[in-house]
């Protein structure tokens, strides 16, 4: 049994505990206990004495001073194809991120290839779907389907090309400059140096089966290269009608392009704050793995609070500065700056957002392995529900839920 003096004094101590809490736990600083800068009173929990790399440090200022709303340790969701060791080859150069490096993209692995005016990427091809975007100048691409149908295009930046597992294809940089372009593999395993080579297969098979397998002569090989090609340069291809003309040989054009336009493509969403254009198989036909969506923000503009229910999504940022934080279950927030030649990745139905923190445009391509893109508006879902039970939710007048929008913006502009 307690005295009366002893209640009076342990109902002392928690509401003390209580209100202690209640500092922490504030709008805009809810963690308990308490995290961010915004907490400290003494300069020395800010400072570093240890060893610096102030170059690096700076790009990364969510990561020196976090908002005081992060919480938790969610994996690392930053890659870069910045500090990715270049493979150089005369006609060109790739770089590449795979789960080996990057161990939270498990659904998609990404190359940076560059290829000279008349660079070859050599004849090959793949265990994996293969995706591609265009960041500059102008490529050929070559492909047979598997009915045997042959289809020869020209690309320039914006425009997408993709190609099913297996199936056989050829990439040319074109005058003036060559190309750079960006892969997306439909497996976080698959790997740009590790591909089916025309050249190694033929170099260790007996010539007599070459003999038969052609119908001519075993000598006809007698030159062929011993090693692989990858990339290599080569002359810049000539006409593109005269090429089309050249693979015909009696067969039938494929019944869809292995191309599409993105960059210049009708946005699913457009306004001021910025567009979102969208790939997948609803309007790209032959991209039955990979569904893709292209987003344009100017300074201080937001890709509002959403997630993607049906895959994860692999981003590569094109330009800009943007930051992103991510929320998870536990909870769990964290938030990240990306820069141009950056990669992101969230894992499928984790909320998130994007926002444009520089003074020039962000652009960046969010990739799913999905045949269609997918998306939930955290506003459009609240908007959607019943006034009186979010107000009873998030303690918030229902006139001003009112107000939400109410037909998923996609961007939302600087206020």
């Amino acid at each position: 049994m307690f005295s009366r003096r002893e209640l009076l004094a342990m109902s002392a101590a928690g509401a003390a505990m209580v209100s202690s809490g209640a500092q922490g736990a504030t709008f805009g600083n809810p963690d308990e206990p308490p995290q961010g800068a915004i907490n400290t009173k003494n300069a020395s929990s800010l400072s570093d004495p240890g060893p610096q790399n102030p170059a690096l440090a700076k790009q990364f200022p969510s990561a020196q001073t976090p908002p005081a709303t992060d919480v938790g340790g969610l994996p690392m969701n930053w890659a870069s194809f910045n500090n990715a060791p270049r493979r150089i080859q005369n006609g060109g150069w790739a770089r590449q991120v795979t789960v080996v490096d990057f161990a939270i993209s498990k659904e998609i692995s990404g190359v940076n290839m560059r290829l000279s005016a008349g660079g070859i990427r050599e004849l090959h091809w793949h265990q994996a779907a293969e995706w591609a975007i265009m960041t500059y100048g102008g490529c050929r691409i070559t492909v047979l389907d598997v009915q045997g149908r042959p289809y020869v295009a020209d690309l320039k930046a914006g425009d997408l090309w993709y190609f099913p597992p297996g199936a056989p294809h050829s990439l040319q940089g074109l005058g003036p400059d060559g190309c750079e372009f960006v892969i997306c593999f439909d497996d976080g395993h698959a790997n740009e140096f590790n591909t089916l080579l025309v050249t190694d297969w033929l170099a260790h098979t007996p010539p007599e089966v070459l003999s038969k397998n052609f119908g001519v002569p075993a000598e006809t090989f007698g030159k062929i290269p011993l090693h692989n090609l990858w990339i290599f340069q080569g002359t810049v291809p000539g006409d593109l009608a005269a090429d089309r003309a050249a693979v015909a040989r009696h067969a039938e054009a494929p019944p869809y392009p292995f191309v599409y336009s993105l960059g210049s493509s009708a946005p699913l969403k457009e306004s001021a704050a910025g567009s979102i254009r969208i790939a997948d198989s609803s309007n790209f036909k032959v991209a039955t793995t990979v569904a893709a969506a292209l987003v344009t923000m100017p300074p201080g503009a937001v890709r509002e609070m959403h997630w993607h229910p049906n895959a994860d999504e692999w981003q590569y940022y094109i330009s800009g500065q943007a930051r992103m934080t991510v929320f998870d279950t536990g909870p769990n927030a964290r938030t990240t700056d990306f820069s141009a030649g950056d990669i992101g990745y969230v894992p499928r139905n984790l909320g998130h957002y994007v926002e444009n923190v520089g003074d020039t445009d962000v652009q960046f391509v969010g990739v799913f392995r999905a045949p269609r893109y997918e998306e939930v508006s955290l506003s459009n879902w609240l908007a959607h529900t019943p006034p009186r039970l979010v107000a009873q939710h998030l303690n918030i007048d229902e006139k001003l839920i009112a107000q939400w929008p109410d037909t998923s913006p996609g961007v939302m502009p600087k206020t």
